[in-house]
């Protein structure tokens, strides 16, 4: 669970992670939010466009169809492996789904139920990215491609601190439903698993101009700065910090809230409950979940400069 990314947190967190991105046309503030509410986001969600064409698939995911107003999705990712962002916010591609599978995805569970229902609206809760492919068993899919699918999933979970098991295929959300044809998803969540293990390549080195030659890229909005880790011994009775505070709001906001009253500057057992939650849902147990922050936990966390 967690606030949706802004549009210049999901451009930076998808190059960050080693993609060419493309920004089209006013993709920023283009959504169907008023249709109904986004987030709080809760995943990540693949399929395959039906279609052929890079520059035919971008358009229709960016306009939609008659039927069916765009953005379709978030992002297109071509058969070159480089993603064209259409979409910030909600977007028509989840449609209903199955409420079983989205607490499983919530809860991170490694085996999804069934969908065997569409009682859920899943255009709230899903990142979605479409994928170029003609879904008809046949068309290949490349392995730029492969790679693009795994890192546009990995940087949205390891923006929101999600592990593999936050990625999922709309055949396994929305019954009837078929895409990604001829992709394995728990080999998908596998592949992303690997990559959210290793840090974020970085954004790929360009010249500055945009693939079209029509000039140089603008310059990415300045990207919020986060605290250091204070390191262990700065989480003890008596502690009173803003950096508390920060780290407190953070965990509300990833629904790790175990607050009465709320966060405060000062480290509580309120405090240590919270961030207990927040370890085991990025897969820590034991020791390792003890409420007390360590250097990954806290870099996964991102709290921002108080």
């Amino acid at each position: 669970m967690a606030t949706p990314l802004t549009a210049s947190r999901l451009l930076k967190a998808l190059r960050d992670e080693g993609l060419v991105v493309h920004e089209v046309r006013s993709w920023r503030t283009h959504n169907r939010n008023a249709k109904g509410p986004w987030g709080p986001t809760h995943g990540v969600m693949i399929h395959h466009t039906a279609t052929e064409g890079t520059d035919t698939s971008v358009d229709l995911c960016y306009d939609g169809r008659s039927d069916l107003p765009g953005p379709l999705c978030l992002g297109v990712i071509d058969k070159k492996g480089e993603v064209h962002l259409v979409g910030n916010g909600r977007a028509n591609h989840a449609g209903l789904g199955d409420g079983d599978v989205l607490r499983a995805v919530i809860n991170e569970e490694p085996d999804l139920p069934t969908d065997n229902e569409a009682d859920t609206d899943g255009n709230r809760h899903f990142y979605g990215f479409e994928c170029i492919n003609l879904g008809d068993g046949k068309d290949p899919w490349p392995e730029e491609q492969r790679v693009a699918m795994e890192k546009a999933a990995a940087a949205i979970c390891r923006a929101h601190g999600w592990n593999e098991h936050s990625v999922i295929g709309h055949k396994e959300w929305q019954p009837g439903k078929v895409d990604p044809r001829s992709i394995a998803m728990d080999d998908l969540r596998g592949r992303v698993k690997k990559r959210l293990a290793k840090p974020a390549e970085g954004a790929p080195e360009t010249d500055g101009t945009e693939p079209d030659g029509s000039g140089p890229t603008p310059p990415e909005p300045q990207h919020p700065r986060y605290e250091p880790f204070p390191g262990r011994d700065f989480f003890r009775s008596g502690t009173s910090s803003p950096v508390i505070t920060a780290m407190g709001e953070r965990l509300v906001a990833e629904g790790c809230d175990r607050y009465e009253e709320g966060p405060g500057p000062e480290w509580t057992e309120a405090d240590r409950a919270s961030y207990a939650a927040w370890q085991r849902k990025l897969g820590f147990r034991g020791k390792d979940a003890d409420g007390v922050p360590g250097r990954v936990s806290w870099e996964r966390l991102r709290v921002p400069n108080s």
